[in-house]
C-alpha cells in the first residue's frame, strides 16, 4: 500500500499524532487545527495542539488551548496538566503548581503529575529565594544600619543642617561601596572627603583620594596617613570616609589580633569603612558571601576604632 493511501485512511488527529511523535510539531499543530474545525468540541484535540504549541514555544496559544481543554472537559486531568506545563515554561511557577495540584486531584495515581509537583515546589522555592536575594542586592539601605548615629551627630554638631549633611555623606559613600561590591566583587581603596562649600579650593582639592598603595607596608601606611591628615586640614573638609577592601591590606592586618584585639568576624571577605571627623570616629567591616552564585554584602559590623582602626585619626580632635 502506498504511503499516501495509508495517510488518507488515518484521521486528522492520528496523522497529527504521527507527526508529533516524529518531532514535526508545526505539521502536527496544523493537522490538529484541521481536526478541530471538524470537531470543535473535542477536548483531546485542543490538548494535543496545546502540546504541539508548547514544543513550538508558542506559549500563549498553548495556554489558550489548555484552558479550552479544561472548559470542554473540566474533570479530565490532562487539561490541567497541559496548563501547568505551559505556565512552567513561562516561569509562572506558583500558578503552574496550582494547575498540577488540580490535575493530581483528578488522577491521584499519576506519577508524572507527582514528579511535576515535586519539581515545581522546588523551582518556586528557588525563584522566591532568588528574588529575595536580588532584592537584598539591589535595594541597598545603609541609613537603617546607621540610624543610631543620628543622635550622636546631632549632639556633636548641633545644627540639623550640618549633621544631616554629614549623615547623608556617610550613607551615600557606604551605599556606593556596597553597590560596587555587588556589581564588580570589589571596591577601590579610596578616601572620600566632605569639602567645605565655601572655603575649599576645588581646583586644588578633589573630594576623592586614591590610597591603593597605603596598605603595602608600615612605611606606605604612615606616609599615607600623614598625607591624608594634611589634606583634610588644607581642604577644610568637614568629614572623611575611608573605604578599603580587606584583601589588599598587608598592613595593618587588624583581623589578626590576639586577646582583647581578637577578630570576631571569621574569615569572610569584605571591606572596611572608616568614618572620620573632628568630633566623631566610626569603623565598620562589611562582610561578603556568595549566595546562589551571587555576591552579597551582609550587614555592616561595628568595630572598635581603638582596636581595629585601619588608619589613625585624620582630623585633629575637637
Amino acid at each position: 500500500m502506498a504511503e499516501s493511501e495509508t495517510k488518507s485512511e488515518l484521521s486528522l488527529k492520528d496523522q497529527g499524532n504521527e507527526f508529533f511523535k516524529s518531532g514535526n510539531y508545526l505539521k502536527a499543530a496544523a493537522l490538529y487545527t484541521q481536526a478541530i474545525k471538524q470537531d470543535p468540541s473535542n477536548a483531546t484535540l485542543y490538548s494535543n495542539r496545546a502540546a504541539a504549541f508548547l514544543h513550538l514555544v508558542k506559549l500563549n496559544k498553548s495556554l489558550a488551548d489548555a484552558e479550552t481543554t479544561i472548559t470542554l472537559n473540566p474533570s479530565w486531568e490532562k487539561g490541567y496538566f497541559r496548563k501547568g506545563c505551559v505556565l512552567e515554561a513561562m516561569e509562572r511557577y506558583d500558578e503552574a503548581l496550582a494547575a498540577f495540584q488540580v490535575a493530581l486531584q483528578y488522577n491521584p495515581q499519576s506519577s508524572e503529575v507527582s514528579k511535576k509537583i515535586k519539581r515545581l515546589t522546588q523551582l518556586a522555592k528557588d525563584k522566591k529565594q532568588a528574588q529575595e536575594l536580588e532584592n537584598l542586592r539591589s535595594n541597598v539601605d545603609m541609613a537603617k544600619h546607621l540610624d543610631a548615629m543620628k543622635s550622636e551627630l546631632s549632639e556633636k554638631y548641633g545644627t540639623e543642617e550640618c549633621w544631616k549633611e554629614i549623615f547623608s555623606f556617610l550613607v551615600q559613600t557606604m551605599e556606593a561601596a556596597v553597590k560596587s561590591w555587588h556589581e564588580t566583587s570589589k571596591v577601590d581603596p579610596k578616601v572620600y572627603f566632605l569639602l567645605d562649600k565655601e572655603k575649599t579650593d576645588t581646583g586644588k582639592y578633589a573630594p576623592v583620594v586614591n590610597i591603593d598603595k597605603a596598605f603595602e607596608s608600615p612605611h606606605t601606611h604612615g606616609s599615607c596617613y600623614q598625607f591624608l591628615r594634611q589634606y583634610a586640614a588644607d581642604s577644610f573638609s568637614h568629614a572623611a570616609c575611608l573605604v578599603a577592601p580587606k584583601s589588599i591590606i598587608s598592613y595593618p592586618q587588624v583581623w589578626k589580633g590576639q586577646g582583647s584585639r581578637k577578630w570576631k568576624y571569621g574569615q569572610s571577605d569584605g571591606f572596611f569603612v572608616q568614618f572620620e571627623s573632628p568630633f566623631l570616629r566610626k569603623l565598620w567591616f562589611v562582610p561578603s558571601s556568595t549566595e546562589k552564585g551571587k555576591i552579597l554584602c551582609r550587614d555592616p559590623m561595628v568595630l572598635d576604632t581603638s582596636v581595629h582602626e585601619v588608619i589613625p585619626r585624620i582630623f585633629k580632635q575637637s
